[in-house]
């Protein structure tokens, strides 16, 4: 068995489970994501922490997902129907180059990146497309696995961000992963 096969397994079976004990998203996030809101999740997958956001933005708040993956989206948009959220959450699907959301430009409050910027071909145009939207002080906080990301990656993360036009706040202490705050001036 590979290694990625095998961490992929790991994460399913063990540490997916776990982490959403230990660390959930409305756990992770309450102290930055507040009432009214308008969030942007990048690489949202099936919406775990869409759906999370959408709860701490309340029903004056939106939650804005993108994902390039469309069977994700599809999945999403079902949870959230289930979920009675379509007033408060938008699923989109976007490319690589372009996250689609120039209509919402220096208008997101907090934008969320979790475990997707050490895959992106292009990180600083996707750091480039997340400073567009958000707003002046808006809050990018990246996620990354601390068991697939190396070091060096993640400093890869932080510069370009930086060369983007974002300033590191600080670094959020999470059970298993790394994480960095950003600011927009």
């Amino acid at each position: 068995m590979s290694s990625a096969v095998l961490t992929r397994w790991i994460d399913a079976v063990l540490r997916k489970p776990l982490r959403r004990l230990v660390e959930t998203p409305t756990r992770m996030l309450k102290g930055y994501v507040k009432p009214g809101m308008i969030v942007l999740d990048v690489g949202c997958g099936a919406g775990d922490h869409t759906l999370g956001m959408a709860g701490l933005v309340g029903p004056n708040g939106r939650v804005v997902s993108v994902d390039t993956d469309t069977e994700s989206i599809a999945t999403l948009k079902e949870r959230v129907a289930r979920a009675k959220l379509s007033e408060r959450i938008q699923a989109r699907v976007c490319t690589e180059q372009d996250l689609g959301t120039d209509d919402l430009a220096g208008q997101i409050d907090f934008a969320l990146a979790v475990y997707v910027v050490h895959h992106a071909a292009d990180a600083a145009g996707l750091m480039r497309n997340i400073r567009a939207a958000l707003k002046p002080g808006g809050i990018l906080m990246v996620v990354e696995p601390r068991h697939h990301a190396s070091p060096a990656e993640c400093q890869a993360t932080e510069s370009a961000a930086q060369e983007a036009g974002l300033t590191i706040v600080d670094h959020p202490k999470l059970w298993r992963d790394w994480a960095v705050r950003f600011e927009k001036g």
